[in-house]
């Protein structure tokens, strides 16, 4: 069983979460952790509707309140394989660059750096400063990935969800579980 933490943070693009979410939960031997912060819940109000985070709950295997720094990701002894903030706000980035653990987001992904288990970033923010771009350099240091959202047209997506699914496939292909999300390059112009 692969034991994966998801995690909601206060960004826009909720929808990459619940699509990530949606492909794991139909992936078999993939055991979903879910933290939603309170930020996020409202943005997922705003961006996919006022009952959208009770269905994007009903995905997760368990759902962990990111005020209970004492939840199972929060510690090191629960075995669990990786994590992804999708999407990862700026502040929350920070934080975990920091290694500022004052939510359960930011503890269970200091948990993830420590144990030097995966860690993935869909940090959604344009443009960067400097400030950002030292903590993402900071995070690639201490093992963590950084994954934004950065869409590619070569595939020909035609809608939203082609975008997303683009995005989506890459965090999944970091994670070692097969897709098929988005038609791959095989070299060829066309």
């Amino acid at each position: 069983m692969t034991k994966i933490v998801v995690a909601l943070s206060g960004a826009s693009g909720q929808v990459y979460g619940r699509r990530l979410l949606e492909v794991l939960a139909q992936t078999p031997g993939v055991e979903i952790h879910l933290i939603i912060s309170a930020s996020a819940r409202a943005i997922i109000a705003h961006e996919l509707g006022p009952g959208a985070a009770g269905e994007i709950e009903k995905l997760a295997a368990h759902v962990h309140e990111n005020s209970n720094v004492g939840a199972a990701p929060a510690s090191g002894s629960c075995l669990l394989d990786a994590m992804v903030v999708a999407p990862c706000s700026v502040k929350t980035m920070s934080a975990i660059a920091h290694s500022y653990a004052d939510s359960l987001i930011t503890r269970a992904a200091d948990v993830m750096l420590k144990e030097r288990r995966s860690l993935l970033l869909m940090v959604r923010e344009t443009p960067l400063h400097l400030g950002h771009l030292k903590n993402m350099a900071r995070i690639a240091e201490m093992g963590g990935i950084i994954v934004p959202p950065v869409p590619a047209f070569y595939h020909h997506p035609r809608t939203i969800g082609d975008i997303v699914d683009h995005s989506v496939g890459k965090v999944l292909d970091l994670l070692k579980i097969p897709h098929q999300l988005f038609r791959r390059w095989d070299g060829q112009a066309e």
